[in-house]
């Protein structure tokens, strides 16, 4: 059992996708997702709204399971106990305080939630000052950042972040954006999907672009925003439709 609040570098990666697909009815939500994500700065998922993002999100959580294919963690078959957490757009706040919200997620993921242990994990995210506040009092960043300390709290060595920023404003959208940013460099694996091209830019090391659930193009960041290798990725930076 791990008391520390820090990151390590992850024993959990790379992590792969092998022909995964995913089926709702009869609409394919991804279709024959090969993609591989290796340990590094963050991978940000973008595409039109309905591309996949969220499921690969969930698949990768395991909240979902494939219909086809495989997910795979260092090559083994997928596990339930690998050190992994995620934030969703819109966190649901529990009915107590904001250290007793961090305590909770300790205790979850059997760690100790000593005073020690909820502090530290409030002070990485700046949230000490408002520790005795009820969680669903707080702002809508200051939510979005208690929801990052809860998942921090788990210790992942991925962490998952599915549009932390849409509803917010500029200034609470950097105080978020500089967090994912601080916690990416302590090692942990950041794997996130926005619909803000500006936050792509800013946080990604690749960027995995979908559309209509498949894959179009996986590539470092600095290639896919200057040189973007398919034409549907170069009409989607320009900000044309992509159906």
């Amino acid at each position: 059992m791990r008391d520390d609040v820090g990151s390590s570098p992850s024993g959990l990666l790379p992590l792969g996708f092998e022909s995964v697909g995913v089926i709702a009815g009869k609409t394919s939500i991804l279709t024959d997702l090969t993609l591989t994500l290796e340990a590094g700065a963050p991978t940000i998922l973008i595409g039109p709204n309905g591309s996949g993002k969220t499921t690969l999100l969930r698949l990768a959580m395991g909240l979902i399971i494939p219909d086809t294919g495989q997910i795979t963690f260092r090559g083994r078959p997928f596990a339930a106990d690998g050190r992994r957490a995620i934030v969703f757009q819109r966190p649901v706040m529990l009915r107590r305080t904001v250290a007793a919200n961090v305590a909770f997620a300790l205790d979850a993921a059997g760690r100790a939630a000593s005073s020690a242990a909820v502090h530290a994990v409030l002070d990485r995210t700046g949230l000490a000052e408002l520790s005795d506040r009820p969680a669903r009092r707080l702002s809508g960043g200051e939510q979005q950042r208690l929801a990052l300390a809860r998942a921090l709290a788990r210790d992942p060595e991925v962490l998952f972040l599915d549009e932390p920023t849409a509803s917010l404003d500029p200034a609470q959208t950097k105080i978020i954006e500089d967090l994912i940013a601080g916690v990416a460099a302590t090692g942990v694996k950041i794997v996130m999907a926005t619909h803000d091209l500006g936050e792509a830019r800013r946080l990604a090391g690749d960027v995995v672009f979908l559309v209509r659930g498949r894959l179009v193009e996986h590539a470092p960041a600095t290639h896919f925003f200057t040189s973007p290798a398919s034409e549907a990725a170069r009409r989607f930076l320009a900000g044309d439709l992509v159906l």
